[in-house]
């Protein structure tokens, strides 16, 4: 089954995300491309994953509960979760090793909490786009006591990505996929031995992809797409 899809997507609680990015203009834009796999991947939080989910139900869209957190090491990485409750239980544990530096709007956005409805809900006090004090060893192990799975994000950008940071993957993380960012030239030699996903990573509604990429799974479920990023699809 050949499903199109965009598993990278800041929503207006990301600093960086535009204030439309809520979840139903997410959801509905998604709908209207014709996209069947979507995934809102804000930076340290997923507030807006459970709301975002329930509408993409509605409209026959597959959500993935996602996150993009910013290690220790400043890469960001992709984690994927079977369910809603995973991600959020897997955010209680991050809370310790969060930035608990406030975040400043003037400098870096707002972080803004909506409901289904897009109604305001509240504000993220905490700056979301500072690196959480974890490993990416360390991370892997909690995303995957959850039962999820890390992709990381963009390897060929030169701003946080793993190729940059680190300059290589490094073996024992046993990393099946990777994310490319279509603009940014990528030396093969890295990623010959990676399957590898396209996203729009978008923070305004107009950059959400296209119907252009797709996987192809066994089924349309999540459990199926976690399968497919962990090498077992």
């Amino acid at each position: 089954m050949k499903l199109s899809y965009d598993l990278h997507i800041h929503s207006c609680l990301s600093p960086c995300g535009s204030d439309d990015m809520t979840p139903n203009n997410i959801v509905n834009m998604a709908f209207v491309k014709g996209l069947d796999i979507i995934a809102i991947t804000d930076h340290n939080a997923c507030n807006h994953v459970r709301t975002a989910s329930d509408l993409a139900e509605a409209l026959g869209i597959l959500l993935i509960p996602g996150m993009e957190v910013q290690t220790r090491e400043e890469v960001h990485i992709l984690c994927y979760f079977p369910t809603v409750d995973a991600i959020e239980n897997f955010d209680e544990q991050l809370k310790p090793f969060k930035s608990k530096i406030p975040n400043r709007v003037d400098v870096f956005g707002p972080q803004t909490i909506r409901d289904i409805n897009d109604e305001f809900v509240g504000e993220y006090v905490d700056a979301l786009i500072m690196s959480v004090d974890i490993s990416l060893e360390d991370l892997k192990t909690l995303v995957e006591s959850y039962g999820g799975v890390i992709v990381p994000a963009h390897v060929n950008k030169s701003a946080n990505s793993i190729l940059v940071n680190l300059g290589f993957i490094p073996a024992d993380l046993n990393i099946k996929c990777v994310e490319i960012h279509e603009k940014s030239p990528i030396n093969e030699m890295f990623i010959r031995n990676y399957q590898r996903i396209y996203n729009s990573d978008a923070h305004y509604l107009e950059n959400l992809s296209e119907p252009v990429h797709f996987i192809d799974l066994a089924e349309k479920t999540r459990s199926a797409l976690i399968d497919y990023l962990t090498g077992k699809g």
